[in-house]
């Protein structure tokens, strides 16, 4: 059995996922702003988000606030032996949760504004697909541009960046100036919904950076 059957086979723990909701809830009470979710995102929400994690190779794929890992198993279970995992979380709870709950992955206790430097640290210089969990949509304007212009630089030129966020959150002031600062970022910005969530959850799946310097 590959690695990769055995993640697929392994079944979840109720006990865990109850963990894990209720670390969720106390960094969400603690910090509202970074975590800025109602709840953890479901499996059909994970198995979307995989679609982008290469299945070949050597790749390095990035979590950008992995939270609970509610996404991080559907993506391990997709990434083939001597690929890197790493996460990066903000919230103190999130972090403490990972580290005991998913030692198969590289969590980074830091801010994603501070990407490049953090990745440098771990001899990464590019991944291969960014994932983010991140409320962009609550983000003001100079935080979505530091942030994502950190992604640009460590994406690869064939990566693909994917960001998720509450269907009814892209019609908000933030969730607008995301789209559009997205659409001015990238050559290449799909949508796809998974609607198997509460609340439904909307994709951004982007290829191709336009410029290397994000205004």
């Amino acid at each position: 059995m590959t690695a990769q059957q055995h993640h697929a086979s392994t079944p979840r723990n109720p006990a865990r996922r109850l963990g894990e909701y209720r670390t969720f809830f106390t960094g969400a009470v603690r910090n509202p702003r970074e975590v800025g979710a109602a709840t953890p995102t479901s499996a059909a929400v994970a198995a979307t988000v995989a679609q982008v994690v290469p299945t070949t190779g050597a790749p390095v794929v990035l979590e950008l606030g992995p939270g609970t890992g509610s996404l991080s198993s559907g993506i391990r279970e997709r990434l083939p032996a001597g690929a890197r995992h790493i996460g990066i979380e903000l919230v103190d709870e999130m972090v403490a949760h990972l580290r005991e709950n998913a030692p198969w992955m590289e969590v980074v206790h830091g801010d994603a504004g501070d990407l490049v430097p953090l990745l440098a640290e771990r001899g990464v210089d590019q991944v291969d697909a960014v994932i983010s969990s991140i409320p962009w949509s609550l983000l003001d304007d100079p935080d979505q541009a530091r942030i994502l212009d950190e992604v640009v630089k460590a994406l690869a030129p064939r990566g693909a960046f994917t960001a998720l966020t509450y269907v009814s959150a892209e019609r908000s002031s933030g969730g607008r100036r995301f789209r559009k600062r997205l659409e001015e970022t990238f050559d290449e910005v799909l949508t796809l919904t998974t609607w198997r969530n509460l609340p439904p959850i909307l994709h951004y799946i982007c290829r191709r950076p336009l410029d290397r310097t994000i205004g």
